[in-house]
């Protein structure tokens, strides 16, 4: 469902920007609220899922979300359009930061590397929140299509949200084996909390390397077809489409990977065919050449996230993943504006290459910092 309604969004912000009149530095600029909602309520929601559980304010902010995507269409200037983007990230970053600390709960009592399947949801909610988008786009207005989102959004809250609180959340210890184990060997005093809070830093730096670039993409991609290689709406939005089907099948297979490699070769590989498909979505000649570097960006980044969420979850516990989503998310909804302003600066398809140049820098700080979790030393 998140996936689904920030798809939903995402390719209709085309049309949003010719109704409010908007530039391009306008747009980043409104886009931004997105971002301040999101890092505001991420602090707090970790503070109410230790009050009031993870479950229940998963619940609550999914229909904030659901609720909040009937704002955009009816603003008509970009001052407007920045005002209601604040709700609307405070909601999405409340939600996103929730679910996360649900399933580092679960994955810990289950014992397997499952985080990828997790945001493979998210990816999967992305492609049929694009795909449908771009179908009805050239029939419906944006106010018609997002009211009809909300109304799904509220619905799936409904049936996840029952489950939800018939099933608490399960009980898992508050330190996980390898931080334990960190601090054996880091032996005693408090040189091994500060150990474990830089690693943890580390891997929310990983996190929002690639989150700046799948956040960016997914607000400027259809743009760049549409204003630059002169897609139709259609293909415009099939562009986000066939990059949320790529990281959709990356992440189904995402617990294999990791189980085979390893992390760290995962973030690496990773790290490295992301940026080489962003660099080719960036500066392709035709529409075509660059829905394919989508794709193979999708590829790329689809376990980068949640590999480090995962880790950063058993090297800090439950504060770990708190403090490397923050960072991370940060990346995702930092990313369209700050391409917005480049854009204005340089272009559109040059300030997309940072998106590259980003991943491959992921990629390097995975290498870089390789079995720093079995020592403590990032």
């Amino acid at each position: 469902m998140d996936g689904f309604l920030f798809a939903g969004w995402v390719v209709r912000i085309p049309a949003i920007k010719a109704q409010t009149g908007a530039g391009a530095g306008a747009l980043g600029l409104a886009l931004l609220g997105v971002s301040a909602g999101a890092v505001a309520f991420m602090l707090l929601t970790g503070r109410l899922c230790r009050r009031f559980g993870s479950h229940a304010v998963t619940t609550a902010s999914a229909v904030a979300l659901a609720l909040s995507i009937l704002l955009p269409p009816l603003t008509r200037s970009a001052t407007a359009l920045g005002l209601v983007l604040l709700v609307f990230g405070a909601a999405y970053g409340s939600l996103n930061v929730a679910m996360n600390s649900a399933a580092v709960d679960l994955i810990a009592a289950l014992r397997r590397p499952v985080m990828p399947s997790f945001h493979a949801a998210f990816s999967l909610g992305g492609m049929l929140g694009a795909g449908l988008g771009g179908l009805v786009a050239g029939h419906l207005s944006p106010t018609v299509h997002l009211s009809l989102l909300s109304g799904i959004g509220l619905l799936a809250t409904a049936v996840a949200g029952r489950t939800l609180h018939t099933h608490p959340a399960p009980s898992v210890p508050e330190r996980l084996p390898a931080e334990d184990e960190t601090a054996e060997e880091d032996g005693p005093g408090a040189a091994a909390p500060g150990r474990r809070r830089r690693l943890v830093a580390v891997f929310g730096l990983i996190a929002l390397c690639t989150a700046y670039g799948e956040g960016a993409l997914a607000d400027w991609g259809a743009l760049h077809l549409s204003q630059d290689l002169a897609a139709g709406p259609g293909l415009a939005a099939a562009g986000y489409a066939v990059f949320a089907l790529a990281m959709t099948a990356g992440r189904l297979s995402g617990t294999a990977v990791v189980q085979r490699f390893g992390p760290t070769r995962a973030l690496i590989a990773g790290g490295t065919t992301a940026a080489a498909g962003l660099l080719l979505g960036a500066l392709a000649p035709s529409a075509g050449a660059a829905c394919l570097g989508f794709a193979v960006a999708g590829l790329g980044l689809a376990n980068i996230f949640p590999i480090a969420i995962a880790r950063a979850g058993e090297t800090g516990g439950s504060d770990g993943v708190a403090v490397a989503s923050t960072i991370g998310y940060g990346g995702m909804l930092l990313g369209p504006p700050a391409i917005g302003f480049l854009s204005e600066a340089c272009g559109l398809p040059v300030a997309l290459t940072t998106l590259a140049l980003l991943a491959a820098v992921a990629a390097g700080i995975a290498y870089a910092t390789r079995g720093a979790h079995r020592t403590g030393r990032p």
